[in-house]
């Protein structure tokens, strides 16, 4: 199991759990950021720290969000796991069900 980072993400990417991760298993797209499920070790540090709950136990991601299971673990097919984003940076792109998104309005204040 891991945990993953759903709707609420895209189009925010407020990054605050980068800074809790301690495996840095959390990586930047273009759009939202992503769960390596192979680099998570289900600390569950960055859950309480997301300010728009968008973090998940995989068994708890609500059903309407359930595809995001597979965009988290999707987004790293062509880059399989990194070790660790701070040395990779951001990986340009998106998962493409999150590139077809619609632009996501978030309250003025999380922005």
């Amino acid at each position: 199991m891991t945990y993953v980072i759903a709707l609420p993400c895209v189009d925010l990417m407020d990054k605050a759990c980068l800074d809790e991760c301690p495996v840095e298993c959390i990586y930047e797209g273009d759009r939202m950021l992503y769960v390596q499920p192979d680099e998570c070790i289900d600390c569950g540090a960055c859950e309480p720290v997301c300010p728009v709950e968008a973090i998940f136990y995989e068994d708890d991601l609500p059903a309407e969000w359930s595809q995001f299971t597979a965009v988290n673990a999707g987004f790293f097919a062509g880059v399989g796991s990194p070790g660790g984003a701070s040395r990779v940076d951001r990986i340009p792109g998106d998962h493409a069900f999150v590139a077809a998104l619609p632009p996501q309005v978030h309250d003025e204040a999380l922005a």
